[in-house]
């Protein structure tokens, strides 16, 4: 008689995978500078919202910010994602853009969001990618994709940020 496969309860837990660090594009000057400010590079403009919502920024450049989310903890009443989850994500993500584009010395301010929900998320990880669609010396817009653990869209988003002194 073969001896039973082994449970979870007796199979010894493998150690838990560290953070990805982000792969940032960032002048040191700028990381520095949020650096002063207590901002961790891992959520990256994100704040405190960025924080409670557990988004991380996995990459980030002038021409492209990826980051992702969890569902969990970030779902409406019916347990699906939150529409306003996703567009806090996508803020974030083309913020960071925006910011990076906008240099030191300047910072970034959105002004107009716009987002359409394709599908639901009830779990898993939901990743964002920002991909630069104007960069110029006033604005900058980035067009966000957020998608599922299975790569399939969930929302489209746009985003136009005033780029301003300090």
């Amino acid at each position: 008689m073969a001896e039973p496969a082994p449970t979870t309860a007796d199979t010894p837990a493998e150690p838990a995978a560290a953070p990805e660090a982000p792969h940032l594009n960032v002048p040191q000057d700028v990381i520095d500078h949020f650096a002063k400010l207590g901002v961790d590079p891992a959520t990256f403009s994100g704040g405190d919202l960025g924080r409670r919502m557990g988004i991380r920024v996995l990459e980030a450049s002038p021409e492209r910010v990826v980051g992702t989310m969890p569902v969990e903890g970030n779902q409406q009443p019916y347990g699906l994602l939150h529409g306003g989850a996703s567009a806090a994500l996508a803020e974030t993500l083309g913020s960071v853009g925006a910011m990076l584009h906008a240099g030191p010395g300047r910072y970034a301010v959105g002004v107009d969001l716009n987002a359409t929900h394709h599908r639901s998320a009830t779990s898993g990880i939901v990743t964002g990618v920002a991909t630069a669609v104007y960069r110029g010396r006033t604005a900058a817009t980035y067009e966000i994709a957020v998608t599922d653990d299975q790569g399939r869209r969930i929302t489209s988003c746009r985003l136009t940020c005033m780029l301003r002194d300090t």
